[in-house]
């Protein structure tokens, strides 16, 4: 008994790490970008979304390099799952309704569906070779520089109008040398994190007799994803729909193409029957439950309590509650 408290300890004491380590490195890497005019949009979906998913990405790498690469899928797609369920229905819930005027029908929603599916039927063999990798990697890039070229010509519309209002330098304002050094910083303590939340999960899994890839799906997901939740659920409060909703497609693309692509760069990864039997239904299933929320630009205090319901129901499931 007392070997599983330990390793429990260490197991949250690191992921507490590795979100408030998180959590800095988003916060001055937002810093930054607004520093340089970006748009609000594009914060959520590059900067924050990145950002945010920095747990996830550190954290897969590790895995893969210790030889328990099962995390790395678990941990994707349970965190996919946690994003959309858990995430997006309290930042329903909070802000009692989140409304966006940005267009994502057109390309946003379309990407965002795609990449879960694209990786589903990767792993579907479960075999993830380094031609997926590479592939899902030359997807996520589309994506950003299509999320980057479609605000352009919108921020260079705003530029223009600020300097004929004479504001046009206001935002080239020198930034702080400490907000570089706690981005420096935050990116070591996200090693640290990450490093021992991995060697915990093994542990643990190891004394419980429980899988690997099903604690990677619902712990470390869960943990993984605070970085998302705090972000999310702050903006809802603060009526900041976009970066909410923004910041989950964002980090779901992100995940789906970027940390499994470029976790498939340090070695082969292994993917449990586990994954393919329920945890990748279970994120396709989410995936098109907001895709149909969301078709509508948005969702309601009633639809978010709906998604945390699925949430309970997907953990339940995963341990065999249900």
């Amino acid at each position: 008994m007392l070997p599983v408290l330990l390793w429990a300890l260490v197991f949250l004491v690191s992921l507490a790490v590795l979100a408030k380590a998180s959590d800095y490195f988003t916060d001055s890497a937002e810093r930054i970008g607004i520093a340089f005019g970006i748009s609000p949009f594009i914060i959520g979906v590059t900067i924050v979304a990145l950002g945010t998913s920095t747990p996830e990405l550190v954290s897969s790498i590790l895995a893969v390099t210790k030889g328990s690469s099962e995390i790395v899928v678990g941990n994707v797609m349970g965190s996919n799952v946690t994003n959309i369920f858990l995430v997006l229905g309290l930042s329903a819930i909070v802000g009692k309704k989140l409304v966006t005027s940005y267009e994502l029908a057109n390309v946003d929603l379309p990407l965002f569906v795609g990449s879960a599916i694209l990786l589903s039927l990767m792993v579907w063999d479960r075999v993830y070779s380094l031609a997926d990798a590479l592939l899902c990697l030359a997807c996520f890039l589309v994506y950003l520089l299509y999320a980057i070229s479609v605000e352009r010509t919108a921020d260079e519309a705003k530029a223009r109008s600020s300097e004929d209002k004479g504001e046009g330098r206001l935002r080239n304002k020198r930034l702080d040398p400490l907000v570089y050094l706690k981005l420096v910083l935050s990116v070591l303590f996200l090693y640290i994190g990450a490093n021992y939340t991995i060697v915990s999960v093994v542990k643990l899994s190891e004394i419980v007799n429980i899988g690997t890839d099903i604690i990677a799906a619902s712990a470390v997901a869960l943990g993984t994803s605070l970085p998302e939740l705090v972000v999310s659920v702050k903006a809802a409060a603060m009526n900041k729909p976009e970066l909410a909703i923004g910041n989950v497609l964002g980090s779901n693309i992100f995940n789906a193409l970027g940390i499994m692509g470029t976790s498939a760069l340090f070695g082969t990864l292994v993917i449990p029957e586990t994954i393919t039997s329920f945890i990748m239904p279970m994120m396709l299933a989410a995936t098109l439950l907001y895709f149909v929320i969301i078709w509508e630009k948005e969702i309601t205090l009633w639809e978010g309590c709906m998604l945390v319901i699925f949430y309970i129901f997907f953990l339940g499931k995963l341990f065999g509650l249900f």
